[in-house]
């Protein structure tokens, strides 16, 4: 075990190579004290790499959240270091005017393609009572247009939430999100010909295991490919009680089978100032940092720290 709980785990991957996934530094990542989101809790850190900047997408929750508080504002910045982000003046996506988001923006997930910004979120109805997926899309990061409700959950079924999204070696793309279902949290996947969709459900990509640390909930975590290697996602998984921790999955190129995955968390929350603070490690988004993975997490659903994975096979 390594500092703060981090563990480094190895596990077999059928005729592949062991592999073994390494925490080797924690870091805190910092915003500028002018960010509209200065004060608030802090959650769901996506960072991704243009040129030699790094730009971010955060979601802000007021603390204490009031009854009338909107469950989250997303707000943008850049950084030279991955770690200490100047945050932009404005808002990038913001509750309404429509019905489907009028309660939050939540849960920032940013794809660049080669002539505008996708950014899927989570939006909150105006009676909190449901979160449904949500496509914003523009040339630039400050001039985002909402354009589809992209998934919606059926009667019996929960919030929709927290996209992650791959392609796969023939081309088209997969949609992962979180659901909620029988009072658990659950992970599905779509697939789709375009980035944007539209968008069929298909079965769930994986389940929970009993008698693990990952037995009640299951949710998305980001997906990363280095070459040689299977896509792998760093999910995250809790317990019944919501102690939530992050491990990993990986898949075939077509994410048509799990091809791996390990058997204890690989990330765990140190132990909280606080006995009120939430027992949470939720990951968010990963970026290439030289030889190692640059895994951007969120602790106690306030915090945002930075974990440095070297990848290793024998």
């Amino acid at each position: 075990m390594t500092i703060d709980g981090a563990l480094s785990l190895t596990v077999a991957q059928g005729p592949e190579p062991m592999l073994s996934y390494v925490v080797e530094q924690l870091d805190t990542v910092t915003l500028s004290a002018a960010s509209p989101i200065d004060g608030m809790d802090l959650m769901s850190p996506f960072v991704w790499k243009e040129g030699a900047l790094y730009r971010v997408m955060i979601r802000g929750v007021p603390h204490p959240l009031g009854p009338h508080d909107p469950t989250g504002i997303i707000a943008g910045g850049a950084s030279t270091d991955g770690l200490h982000f100047r945050m932009d003046a404005g808002l990038a996506v913001v509750p309404g005017p429509g019905p489907a988001d009028l309660g939050g923006c939540e849960d920032p997930t940013v794809l660049v393609t080669d002539h505008e910004y996708l950014v899927y979120y989570t939006g909150v109805d105006a009676a909190r009572a449901q979160g449904s997926m949500i496509l914003a899309a523009g040339r630039e990061l400050s001039a985002l247009v909402k354009q589809d409700l992209v998934l919606k959950a059926p009667p019996g079924e929960g919030n929709i939430k927290e996209a992650t999204l791959a392609q796969t070696a023939a081309g088209d793309w997969r949609l992962f999100y979180e659901y909620a279902a029988h009072e658990a949290s659950r992970i599905g996947m779509a697939r789709g010909p375009t980035a944007k969709g539209p968008w069929t459900v298909t079965p769930d990509p994986f389940g929970i295991r009993e008698g693990s640390w990952d037995n009640w909930h299951l949710s998305t975590g980001p997906i990363i490919r280095i070459a040689g290697q299977d896509p792998v996602m760093f999910y995250n998984g809790a317990t019944h009680d919501a102690r939530w921790r992050i491990g990993w999955i990986s898949f075939d190129a077509d994410f048509t089978r799990v091809t791996g995955r390990g058997i204890e968390p690989m990330l765990v929350p140190p132990p909280a100032v606080s006995r009120e603070a939430t027992d949470i490690a939720f990951a968010a988004s990963t970026v290439i940092e030289g030889d190692r993975i640059a895994l951007y997490y969120s602790l106690e659903d306030r915090m945002l720290r930075r974990a440095l994975i070297g990848v290793y096979s024998r």
